[in-house]
């Protein structure tokens, strides 16, 4: 084999999050939470390489101390805003206003130690959620009506 087919198999080094660009973007914020800038960089990376957003950035929240991710979901599509945060880490009703008041669209994202992702929208309010998926849903519905209208 040659050189070059052997370079290209090989893995990236143990440490390449500690070198890639965005992850350094991300230190040069000065978050004191080692953890929050790991969970921002992973998100970063989910955005931006499995769900093809365009034009993310890491913008820091001196107030929470925290880094924000901002981004698009497709050129032309309105900005939202990121917070990712790690599962251990709670938000306070202070903190959770602080973010919402940037404005809409905002998505939270638990990050686990697993490095499992889960997102959640944030609204200002109640939100009424789409009906959950699956034909026992409305099986169920059509039984509690029909019980219902029985004399």
């Amino acid at each position: 084999m040659s050189d070059a087919s052997n370079s290209a198999e090989k893995p990236p080094p143990a440490n390449w999050i500690l070198q890639h660009p965005a992850y350094q973007q991300m230190k040069s914020l000065e978050i004191e939470d080692s953890a929050q800038v790991h969970a921002a960089f992973l998100v970063f990376m989910d955005l931006t390489e499995v769900r093809q957003w365009k034009e993310v950035s890491s913008v820091k929240s001196p107030e929470l101390q925290v880094i924000l991710l901002e981004g698009r979901e497709k050129e032309g599509a309105p900005v939202h805003t990121v917070l990712p945060l790690p599962v251990h880490r709670s938000l306070s009703h202070k903190s959770i206003r602080h973010v919402l008041d940037r404005g809409f669209p905002m998505l939270l994202c638990a990050v686990a130690s697993d490095s499992t992702l889960v997102y959640q929208r944030m609204t200002d309010g109640l939100v009424t959620p789409d009906p959950p998926a699956g034909p026992f849903q409305d099986l169920g519905r059509r039984q509690h009506r029909k019980r219902r209208q029985k004399p």
